[in-house]
């Protein structure tokens, strides 16, 4: 059984941690922001999640309208210390965090410019306190990750015409990113989340900055085994759309095991994945089975090498949206 951690995972979550008291990350070693906090025009009201890259918070803005913002602080480059919201930056890290920082900045530029009901929305992106910060638009739902678990504790699985709803449409959002010359790069239950009427939204770009980070080693080492492709964890193939390819592979394994798959890596050396069209040859379409498992392949050239072509795959007779009572609590 996952349990699959994300620092975004509860990005917009709004009926999560409501009584959370700001506590030291156990990631970064450092104290969040405090309530009421002001950021520009923004009011920080709790801290709603934390990884090794970053804080993100639930705030509201000038108008009263709650937002979540993220904030860049990467772990092994800074800290840090109570009362005093600029991080300590060691001078020998001082140009990594720095070249982190432009491309956290470069990644909120790009995202802004994606208006796509399926991507997470970037209002707003700014430098303060000597870090940036991303803004982006807060939302009701539930993380897939979160979804799946509750299925499995209900003694139910994913209908498939509900699973190519979320993922026809994922998929739509993710070729717009690709179209802007970014690839997200961990792309897992943990990080797609599904709004109350069963749209998809794409979260947590974090990993992203490797795409942007210019081979940086202090910038490429976010992944998660078992969604990760080969060539994220040292195969020596390019990283490119396929690379998100077998992370939407993986990521409808797992909707279909409610586990994660054996890791890439792991993979190359001995392969024990059961191919999806063996192991659910009863329950699901041979074309839903066989797309998971080309999209999986090990080497680059053997898998659909954009986007468009799982699409093309998936569409088809597709139920619409389904009620918000589809959702599992």
């Amino acid at each position: 059984m996952f349990l699959p951690k994300a620092e975004s995972t509860r990005i917009t979550c709004a009926n999560r941690g409501q009584n959370r008291e700001p506590a030291m990350n156990p990631e970064t070693g450092s104290p969040p922001l405090p309530k009421d906090f002001v950021l520009e025009d923004y009011r920080i009201e709790r801290q709603i999640s934390e990884g090794g890259f970053s804080f993100v918070y639930l705030a509201r803005d000038a108008a009263g309208e709650q937002v979540a913002i993220k904030e860049y602080l990467p772990a092994r480059l800074a800290h840090r210390l109570e009362n005093n919201p600029a991080p300590v930056i060691p001078e020998e890290n001082r140009a990594a965090f720095n070249r982190g920082m432009k491309s956290f900045f470069e990644e909120g530029r790009i995202l802004a410019r994606i208006k796509h009901p399926n991507v997470v929305q970037v209002l707003n992106f700014f430098r303060a306190n000597e870090t940036a910060y991303m803004v982006m638009r807060y939302e009701e739902g539930i993380s897939l990750s979160d979804h799946l678990l509750a299925m499995h504790r209900n003694g139910k699985r994913f209908d498939e015409d509900a699973l190519r709803n979320i993922f026809v449409r994922l998929l739509s959002g993710l070729r717009e990113v690709h179209l802007q010359k970014l690839l997200h790069l961990d792309i897992k239950p943990a990080n797609i989340y599904l709004r109350r009427d069963g749209q998809p939204v794409l979260l947590d770009f974090g990993a992203s900055r490797q795409g942007l980070g210019e081979g940086d080693p202090t910038l490429t080492q976010v992944h998660t085994p078992g969604f990760a492709a080969p060539e994220q964890q040292g195969s020596g193939e390019a990283l490119g759309p396929w690379t998100d390819i077998y992370s939407i592979g993986a990521t409808l394994y797992a909707c279909l095991a409610v586990d994660t798959p054996q890791a890439a890596k792991n993979r190359l050396q001995k392969d024990e994945l059961e191919p999806a069209e063996k192991r659910w040859r009863r329950i699901y379409s041979p074309v839903l089975l066989e797309l998971i498992d080309w999209s999986m392949k090990l080497h680059i050239q053997e898998r659909p090498q954009s986007v468009f072509e799982l699409q093309k795959v998936l569409r088809g007779e597709l139920l619409d949206l389904v009620d918000p009572a589809w959702f599992e609590g």
